[in-house]
């Protein structure tokens, strides 16, 4: 049977197992390194039971993700979802249903190489908040979640799965690297897996802090310190 989401192909070849390369000591050390930042994460309750999804691109233009109803706190790194180059399904557990939203980014985004979801209590919260910006979803509290993320983006609910959140993402035309989903959590892509995953947790820090901070009328930063980090940093931040 096959399965098609965005350019990925879920397809696995009768009889077949994994596939040796010469990049099979990377694809190792990338594994299990999934499997470590995941399980740190669900460690520090940024996701937990088996919501949030993983992926990472290989060496050989592939990708890792974490396969469905998974644990960020138990993953196997023999068992991760492997597409090769083509986006075909050659070994491991099937996928999480949401590989639409990692291939929008993917298909993009040419600068992704890791991209990670959450469902993290306190950017959940802030999105249900009636007077969030949808265009710039994360106040200006501290310098790092715009240097590290740029504009977040709003984006509606939808229903976990829907591919209807992968055409939204690929509506932002690779604009954006991070995204949140109101009533559900964020998405954010990096050029790496460490880097994915550092900023998506500095998402959910402002989120706390914006949440924390509410109605106390906090000394954010001032529109020109922003200018001036967007500028020293090189942030996307105009689209």
């Amino acid at each position: 049977r096959q399965f098609r989401v965005g350019r990925f192909l879920l397809l696995r070849p009768r009889g077949a197992g994994p596939r040796m390369s010469p990049e099979i000591s990377t694809e190792t050390r990338l594994r299990e390194q999934i499997c470590l930042l995941a399980k740190s994460m669900f460690d520090r309750g940024l996701t937990g039971g088996s919501t949030g999804n993983i992926s990472a691109q290989t060496e050989d233009g592939g990708l890792l993700v974490s396969p469905t109803g998974t644990s960020f706190g138990r993953l196997d790194p023999g068992r991760l979802s492997r597409f090769d180059a083509d986006g075909i399904l050659i070994d491991g557990d099937p996928p999480t249903k949401e590989m639409p939203l990692h291939s929008a980014f993917y298909d993009t985004r040419s600068t992704a190489g890791a991209v990670v979801h959450l469902h993290s209590c306190h950017s959940v919260a802030l999105s249900m908040m009636e007077d969030v910006d949808e265009d710039n979803f994360l106040p200006p509290l501290t310098p790092y979640g715009i240097m590290k993320l740029g504009r977040v983006k709003l984006l509606p609910f939808f229903m976990p799965g829907d591919p209807a959140m992968g055409a939204a993402v690929r509506g932002l035309a690779g604009k954006r690297a991070a995204v949140m989903l109101a009533n559900h959590g964020p998405v954010v892509a990096g050029k790496d897996i460490e880097a994915a995953c550092n900023a998506i947790e500095e998402l959910e820090d402002t989120a706390r802090l914006a949440m924390m901070t509410r109605g106390m009328n906090p000394r954010g930063l001032t529109a020109e310190q922003v200018t001036n980090l967007v500028k020293t940093f090189d942030v996307e931040w105009g689209a």
